[in-house]
């Protein structure tokens, strides 16, 4: 069976994500998540959702990014 790249579980039905910087195998959306999403530059959550990119960094929301000094993000106008 294959074997999750995050918690190693084996698990008949586990999936494979690919993406330009990797691949992985993983038995849940959560341990794919916890693997492969990015950290919030300023809170450290994982961004599971759009989140906001300034300079090759990324945040979850236009908040955090501002406590981080970043000027003209907004999460809505």
């Amino acid at each position: 069976m294959p074997k999750c790249d995050t918690c190693g579980n084996d698990y008949d039905k586990a999936f494979t994500v690919t993406m330009p910087h990797g691949s992985g195998t993983f038995d849940s959306f959560e341990c794919a998540i916890h693997k492969l999403a990015p950290t919030c530059e300023h809170c450290g959550c994982r961004i599971i959702g759009h989140g906001v990119e300034h300079d090759g960094k990324f945040w979850c929301c236009a908040s955090c990014a501002k406590h981080s000094g970043i000027t003209g993000i907004d999460d809505r106008i």
